[in-house]
């Protein structure tokens, strides 16, 4: 336990010289942002949980004995505690009565165990937390849609009042506030003032250093030319690494909610350059940060523009007519579009062989993304990009922010506010706080006929260009890459996929989640990845028969394209373009 005297003169030292600083930031909530706090309390919350809270409050009421029984055993696990704390406080070993999830790095610090104090906290903390989830697991007689609500808002309440997020119960910040004398709170309050005003009334909270990276430089290093641009993309092409190549060259169709270059963050975990040191000639799509000039830009606009151009550029180039294509999350969605769309149109199909990473094309089960998919928050939306012209990049980025609030929110909030610190240079995080707007059209589509109405899975639920859209029409040799712990595309969803085309397909499933689980490359040697021959209508039945193998996904996805890679020929030696790779419209800033 720290000393409490050094404590509380550390405490009264932060109080005095604080006292500015909050004068400042009252200041200037009454002069800048009081308007704009009181026009975002006006908004309802952006998916409705009361209902589901009162539905949840008549079953318990209706069936006490049950409810009962859980609070009995609540009871002992917490007598239990009490008593392991006591033997741990006589110097006994004891085994802990309950446990953070794998993974959980709230409470990595030596305190929260060695400590009888920190730890009795830590564990009082996740009992309770297990009878939350247990509450709502339990509880039948309520929708799928109505406990995932629940679920989703108690993970937030929790997350929310971990112990790690106070002075007085995180061991490190206590530490720290001693041996600073204060000093970190105080420049934790600075750092909140500083984000206070940068969002303008709205808490914008620093994960990352802006100004730590540089474009070409530090990352998306990978040598290439923009060979082609339009209003929304530009297409790279990459230098080879080899001293001979597939024949059929490598489109890749990265989302345009985020920047293209998670693909190629540094040498060392570049998809791209492994890609091209595999023997492939790799374009890549990088799309435009959009403004309120293309406001108006649709669904259709995007793969016209997109991969149908990229598509024809590329036989330009390289003189080659077919082509294999990989699509990530939302740009493996508009692959799958375009993929139906050349089939049902009656077009030739350039593209021999499909990769979607993590895509949803069935957005039935599409995880807690669909709690703010609703018609009340789509027509917030809607009425927010009627406005402005495009969907704000901060808009998403809060959203997949509070999909992960551990780690993306109550992390920072104790390194930047409680610890005083500035975030670590991290370019993952550079990546994730680099986000883009998204044209009003476009983005009202996606979220009303997939997200919310699941139009893509109905044969003829969607008219792209005059042409009734069916994925059973869909040929192609696929595969699936999903990621078992994927918030975002959760993998029993994007399996689903596999019963919807009619051509041959390989579903993979890697471990860790939508980023890390992706961008995973051999010479790290971690993780893991089950695969298996058949797509059996069950997920589960699927992953009983994978077969589990160590390491990276990507040797296996190689020795699958290759089959439909074609021959070898002489490297395509790269001309000069337009600009050097990355371009400039991957450095266009978000908002």
């Amino acid at each position: 336990m720290p000393d409490p005297l050094a404590l509380s003169q550390a405490l009264m030292n932060a109080y005095q010289k604080s006292q500015p600083l909050f004068a400042e930031m009252i200041e200037n909530y009454n002069k800048e942002f009081a308007k704009k706090q009181s026009e975002a309390a006006a908004n309802p919350l952006p998916f409705n949980m009361v209902e589901p809270a009162f539905d949840l409050l008549g079953t318990m009421a209706s069936h006490p004995m049950k409810y009962w029984a859980m609070q009995m055993e609540h009871a002992q696990k917490q007598a239990d505690l009490w008593q392991s704390t006591i033997k741990k406080m006589a110097g006994e070993d004891v085994p802990p009565v309950i446990e953070p999830p794998k993974g959980d790095r709230r409470f990595r610090a030596a305190e929260w165990e060695e400590s009888p104090f920190f730890d009795f906290i830590k564990q009082y903390y996740l009992l309770a937390c297990d009878l939350v989830n247990k509450t709502i697991e339990n509880t039948t007689g309520l929708s799928e849609k109505k406990k995932d609500t629940l679920a989703f808002t108690a993970r937030l309440i929790m997350d929310a009042l971990s112990p790690s997020n106070f002075v007085f119960t995180n061991p490190e910040v206590l530490h720290e506030t001693i041996k600073t004398g204060g000093a970190n709170l105080v420049k934790g309050l600075e750092n909140f003032n500083r984000d206070l005003e940068r969002g303008q009334g709205e808490l914008d909270i620093k994960m990352s250093d802006p100004n730590a990276f540089t474009l070409g430089k530090d990352i998306a290093t990978t040598e290439g030319q923009v060979v082609y641009e339009n209003d929304l993309m530009q297409l790279i092409q990459y230098a080879p690494k080899t001293q001979s190549v597939f024949e059929r060259p490598l489109l890749i169709t990265p989302p345009w909610i985020n920047k293209y270059y998670i693909l190629d963050l540094r040498p060392e975990n570049s998809y791209i350059k492994w890609a091209l040191e595999q023997g492939h000639t790799v374009f890549c799509i990088s799309w435009v940060n959009p403004d309120t000039k293309l406001a108006k830009k649709t669904f259709e606009d995007y793969m016209r523009e997109g991969p149908l151009t990229a598509l024809e550029q590329i036989e330009k180039i390289t003189g080659e007519k077919e082509c294999n294509a990989v699509g990530y999350c939302l740009g493996g969605t508009l692959l799958a579009t375009t993929l139906a769309y050349l089939e049902c149109s009656k077009k030739r199909n350039p593209i021999t062989s499909a990769t979607f990473l993590t895509t949803l094309v069935d957005f039935e089960h599409a995880g807690d993304m669909k709690l703010f998919m609703g018609d009340q928050q789509i027509d917030q939306l809607d009425e927010l990009m009627r406005k402005s012209g495009v969907l704000p990049a901060s808009n998403m980025r809060k959203t997949f922010s509070l999909l992960r609030a551990n780690d993306l929110i109550w992390s920072f909030v104790v390194n930047n506010y409680l610890m005083g610190k500035e975030p670590f240079p991290f370019d993952l995080l550079y990546w994730n706080d680099d986000s883009t707007n998204m044209p009003a059209s476009m983005h009202s589509f996606y979220l009303k006929n997939m997200y919310r109405d699941n139009l893509l899975t109905q044969p003829g639920g969607i008219e792209i260009g005059g042409v009734k859209i069916d994925i059973r029409k869909i040929k192609t040799p696929c595969y699936f890459l999903s990621t078992k712990d994927d918030h975002i595309a959760p993998w029993k969803a994007t399996y689903q996929t596999t019963q919807l085309v009619s051509g041959p397909k390989v579903f993979t499933l890697a471990a860790s989640g939508h980023i890390a689980g992706v961008i995973n490359p051999p010479v790290q040697d971690k993780y893991c990845f089950w695969s298996a021959q058949n797509a059996p209508a069950n997920p589960d039945k699927w992953l009983e028969n994978a077969e589990e193998q160590n390491g990276s996904w990507w040797p296996h996805w190689q020795s699958w394209i290759e089959t439909y890679a074609g021959d070898k020929t002489s490297p395509r030696m790269l001309k000069k373009g337009l600009e050097a790779a990355p371009g400039r419209y991957v450095r266009m800033r978000g908002d």
